[in-house]
This record gives C-alpha cells, structure tokens and sequence, in this order.
C-alpha cells in the first residue's frame, strides 16, 4: 500500500460545511459524473456503489445541507438544478408522485438520459406505467427504466449477495448503451427488455409473491390435507366409533408422519407427469411445432417447484420419524409389549418377515431420500450454472426417475402384504400407501412405454424435426450410415 494511503485516515471529518465539491473529493476528475436526484436508502446506496464503481457522484437534493451526512464524502450533495445540469446520466429516485415537483428542471434535463428506478405500491395491469410518465413530463429527455428489481441492500453490498441481473428498457437504443455500461461497472449484467413500452411489467416485477409457487404449494397443501383427513378416518376415527378406542394423540405425530410420505410421493410424480404427457402428444401430433395447452406450459415451468416441495415433505417425514421413539406414548407401548410378553412366558417375538421387511424398507428410504437431495441440491442456480446439459438432464432426469422408483418400492416394501389383508379396510376404504402408489406407478409405467425403440425412436426424430404430415424420413446420427443409408431422405416436402 502507498504511503499516502497509510496516512490516510479511514473516517474522513466532514468538515464545516454543508456542500462538498466533486473537484476537491474525487482522486480522478476524469471519471464519468453521474446524477442522482433524491436522497432516500435507495440513492444512498446507489451513490455508495456508483463511487466504489469509480464514477463522479453529484446528487441533487431540496435541501442539501440536512442531505449531506448521509452520503459518502467523495459524492457531491447539491440543490437539484445543479446536478441536473452537472450529469449527462441521472438517476430519478423519488416516488412516482413526486415527479411533477421536477418539471421546473425540464430545461436542464433537456437531452439527458433520465434513468426511473421506482415502482408501484400495487400491480398495475392497465397503465401508463411510472417510466411512461416521466417520459411524458420531459418529452425532449430520454428515460430508462431500470434498476427497479434491485433492492439498496444488493446495490450496498454489491452483486454477490444478490441477483446480478439489471433489466432495463427504453425507446432509445442511444441512451441505453451508457447505463448498460453502467451496469457492468458496477458489477451486474444488464439485460435489454426492448421498448419503454416492456416497463409496465417490469414495474410489476418486484410486487409478484412467489407466481411461480402458486400452483405448487397449492397442491402440495390440498393433497396434505386430502391425506390427512383419509388417515384420520381410517386411523383415529374408525376405532373410536367401532370399538370406542380414543386414539386422538396420533394427530400431532403420528398422522403427520403418515401424511408427509404420501405427500412426497404423489408431488415427486406430479414432477414428471408434465414431461409425458409432452411426449405422448408430440407423438400423437407426429411434429414438435404445436403449441402446448397453456396449463401444460405452465405446469412444465413449475416442475422445479414440485420437486422442492417434495423434498421438504421428504425431508419432514425423516425428522418426525426419529422423533416416534422419544414420545411418551411410544414408551408406554414398549413397557406394555415387554410386559405382556412377560406375563405370557415368550423369550422371543422375532418374526423375520417383519424384520426384513423393515431393514429393506428402511434402507430404501435412505436411498430415496439421498437421491432426492441431490436433485434438491442440483436446481439451485449455482449449482446448475456449473452443469452442461447432458449433466443437467441426467441428474434431474435419469437420477429423478431413479428416486420417484426407489421411493415407490419404499411404499410398497411399507405395504408389503397389508393391501390383501381385509383388517386394513376401514370403513371399506382401502390403505392409504394402495391411493399413494397409483400415480407414481402409472409414472413409472408410461415412462417405459416411452423407452420402447418403437416409440423412443420416433420420439427422437419428432424432437429433431421430422413431421409426419411432411412425410420426412431420416435416420439419427448414431445410425447414420450404419446400415449403408444417407442421413436424411426427404420426399413431398
């Protein structure tokens, strides 16, 4: 380190004064100057970021001297005339319903570019959006709209603790170029939305609660709750109404851990119902140029969110497990059973079917649950960054139908001979793991009907292009030439 920087005291006094020039605070006066107007938690972040980026900071204020102290030394805090004249580039960070305040600086800002940061309280489906109006209120200024999806907190602590993406659009591909580089010197990558005209969804943006989630949990909720209630009739509510057994402890734990498997499984399936049906109507179609039904785009957007879901029921299901043998209720029953043994004169209850039965059970639960993980672990962006392709689809694919099979031979091992026992049919209801096994199994199935050559073969050559009704026949690159044939062989097109 430089000499002069070790003298250099790290909190700088501020001085006497209210005002502090750009010229006197700034090591390289040939740095870009930017503007700021407003002095909120987002300007001050923005100025903190703008000046460790290298830029000149000025920002404009309605009363600079209350302002200053909140704002690095090396920015320039100034009445707004002034920084409106100072800036070619000036950020408008102040509410919407503020804008109208600025119009006494329409000259100064005349062929400046004006960059709208704000955003709603509400969504706003109808318009005008904020950027449209500030474009209105300064017709001879170009306005960006960006940095709205950017909260003050990643602006102060930088990209890496955040989302790195900036979008911006704007009906002036000249004014967009200087904050696209902007944003790259502050560390974030731009992303060109279009037109001024793409602002209006991207003000809503910010104000979406989890859209991508909806469906998801909402499935995830009615199916806890479907099997829950099935449990509770079969399990709690059938001994008390036939043999008048209150057993209404199990509805905390017991229940629940019931409840949570089930779940699991039937959202892990519901993961990769999507993908077949897919399939099966691009093989109906004969092409891969049909548009899906909007609810099956929808719902091939959303897997990542099923399999997410799952695997916190999954995970859920393993914690309440090991909590069974720490309940009061479970020791009672284990001093009853020794007791009882005692009192008949047994030394031995071992039953091997039961023990093999629950050491495979066990087992391939552990498996199910190691394979879910990793695909739990796998669609986090910053593992999924690191993937090619092939990796991607293998891991999420291969190893997600690998789980979805060890976890469906973990209910069956649980079930094991209980579905031909006319005990388990309560209220004639069949056993909860018989509903839970249905979809995953037809999952499975249909799944290697598609791995057939016949229908995965065709299968491939829809998704490279052949289209039945232009009668085009080729072969795929692995066969290519294998049999003495040319690659493609088209006719009628």
């Amino acid at each position: 380190m430089p000499p002069e920087e070790i003298k250099r005291p790290l909190i700088r006094g501020r001085g006497g004064g209210g005002f502090r020039h750009l010229e006197a605070s700034m090591s390289d006066p040939d740095a870009p100057v930017v503007g700021i107007l407003g002095t909120g938690d987002f300007s001050r972040s923005l100025a903190r970021r703008l000046v460790a980026s290298g830029y000149q900071v000025v920002v404009g204020s309605r009363s600079p001297k209350r302002s200053v102290a909140l704002f690095p030394e090396e920015a320039e805090v100034t009445s707004q005339m002034e920084a409106a004249s100072q800036a070619d580039v000036i950020f408008v960070a102040v509410f919407p319903e503020h804008y109208t305040s600025l119009v006494g600086l329409k000259e100064a800002l005349c062929g400046k570019t004006l960059v709208d940061v704000s955003n709603g309280a509400r969504i706003n489906r109808d318009g005008p959006s904020h950027a449209e109006q500030l474009a209105d209120l300064f017709p001879e200024s170009s306005v960006v709209k960006g940095f709205n999806t950017i909260s003050a907190w990643t602006l102060q602590m930088g990209p890496r603790d955040g989302n790195r993406q900036v979008f911006l659009c704007s009906d002036s591909g000249k004014a967009k170029g200087p904050v696209m580089q902007l944003c790259r010197s502050m560390g974030f990558v731009p992303v060109d939305m279009g037109p001024l005209s793409s602002s209006l969804e991207m003000e809503n943006l910010p104000l979406y609660l989890f859209p991508s989630w909806r469906a998801p949990v909402f499935s995830t909720l009615s199916l806890f709750i479907f099997f829950f209630l099935y449990n509770f009739l079969r399990d709690v509510l059938h001994p008390y109404v036939r043999e008048g057994k209150s057993v209404f402890y199990k509805l905390p734990i017991e229940i629940v851990n019931v409840t949570l498997p089930s779940v699991a499984l039937v959202t892990l399936a519901l993961v990769y119902v999507p993908g077949l049906v897919a399939a099966f109507l691009q093989l109906s179609w004969g092409t891969k140029y049909n548009r899906f039904p909007s609810w099956l785009d929808r719902w091939l957007t959303s897997r990542k969110q099923y399999g997410l879901c799952s695997f916190l029921c999954a995970a859920l299901h393993v914690i309440y497990s090991l909590c069974l043998p720490m309940r009061k209720s479970a020791r009672y029953k284990l001093l009853q059973l020794a007791f009882q043994q005692a009192k008949e004169g047994k030394e031995s209850l071992w039953v091997d079917d039961q023990v093999w039965r629950m050491e495979l059970y066990v087992s391939v639960g552990i498996m199910a649950l190691g394979l879910l993980s990793l695909l739990a672990v796998a669609s986090l962006p910053s593992v999924a960054n690191t993937l090619n392709w092939r990796e991607f689809s293998f891991i999420q694919s291969g190893l997600g139908y690998a789980a979805l099979a060890m976890a469906t031979l973990h209910t069956l091992l649980y079930g094991w001979d209980r579905a031909f026992d006319p005990a388990q049919y309560r209220f004639n209801l069949p056993p909860t793991f018989m509903l839970v096994l249905a979809l995953p199994c037809a999952v499975l199935l249909c799944r290697l009907a598609l791995a057939l050559p016949c229908a995965a073969q065709r299968l491939g050559q829809i998704r490279r292009g052949w289209e039945k009704s232009r009668h085009i026949r080729f072969t795929l690159p692995e066969d290519d030439y294998r049999n003495g044939h040319r690659l493609e062989d088209v006719s009628n097109v």
